[in-house]
């Protein structure tokens, strides 16, 4: 986003009611007015409407009683949404690209192959905007969402460093490095997560954990923390590694 001017929670909140049709005559009327007339305005809608409605919809986790150190919310249980596919009708293109893509996945060691199969992003958090009392959170969740990996792991780390500690922020900057080729890098965050008392993240954590070990051709330690997560994969992964 190439925002100038910085989005107020209250210029937020004011462009998703009147993109929701729930404003009042004469705010849909300002702003229509201000929609054609300032350029700036315009380019701030966009932003929003990218915010608001560019990001997939998924059922988030019921939220927690505490905020996560008053972070944000923290969901308990999530789906993964469903990618579209795109299809291209280039006959000859199609071949050669599968045809190189085979000999890649053959010249791959086993681990690569393995770690290929198994590993995909979290599909992150997804919600309102207005509703949410961390933006710059949920910024950068846009970023980490439209595959920008390196932005988002920049403005989460930036938060870290007022809370060092929290497990949303070191999963999230961890699952960021493993999708960013960073596997080393993420290790050190998932770790932390796996460590936390109590995280409801601790289960994804051990099985990007195992992923993150795998990537590094350390397979004893990606046997170890599969054990400990019972994501669905786990144990398809774990009978894999162990045949």
């Amino acid at each position: 986003m190439n925002r100038n001017t910085k989005i107020t929670q209250e210029l937020l909140e004011f462009v998703e009611r009147c993109l929701n049709k729930t404003a009042s005559n004469e705010d849909l009327k300002k702003f229509e007015h201000k929609l054609k007339n300032d350029q700036e305005f315009k380019a701030q809608v966009a932003d929003i409407k990218t915010l608001l409605f560019g990001i997939e919809s998924q059922v988030l986790k019921e939220k927690l009683d505490d905020f996560h150190e008053e972070l944000v919310d923290v969901p308990s249980s999530k789906t993964v949404p469903v990618k579209s596919i795109y299809f291209r009708k280039i006959a000859v293109a199609a071949i050669l690209i599968i045809a190189l893509g085979s000999f890649w996945f053959l010249s791959q060691n086993t681990n690569d192959k393995l770690y290929a199969k198994y590993f995909r992003p979290d599909p992150g958090l997804a919600t309102t905007m207005s509703e949410n009392t961390n933006f710059e959170f949920y910024d950068a969740m846009v970023n980490y969402k439209q595959e920008d990996y390196k932005t988002a792991i920049n403005k989460w780390n930036e938060l870290l460093k007022t809370k060092p500690e929290n497990d949303t922020l070191n999963y999230f900057i961890g699952v960021a490095h493993l999708a960013d080729k960073s596997e080393n890098q993420s290790i050190q965050f998932l770790e932390k997560v796996t460590s936390t008392t109590k995280s409801v993240f601790k289960n994804e954590a051990y099985y990007y954990l195992a992923l993150a070990y795998l990537k590094a051709d350390n397979v004893e330690l990606a046997k170890k923390n599969l054990t400990f997560s019972s994501v669905d994969n786990s144990k398809a992964l774990l009978y894999e590694l162990n045949d």
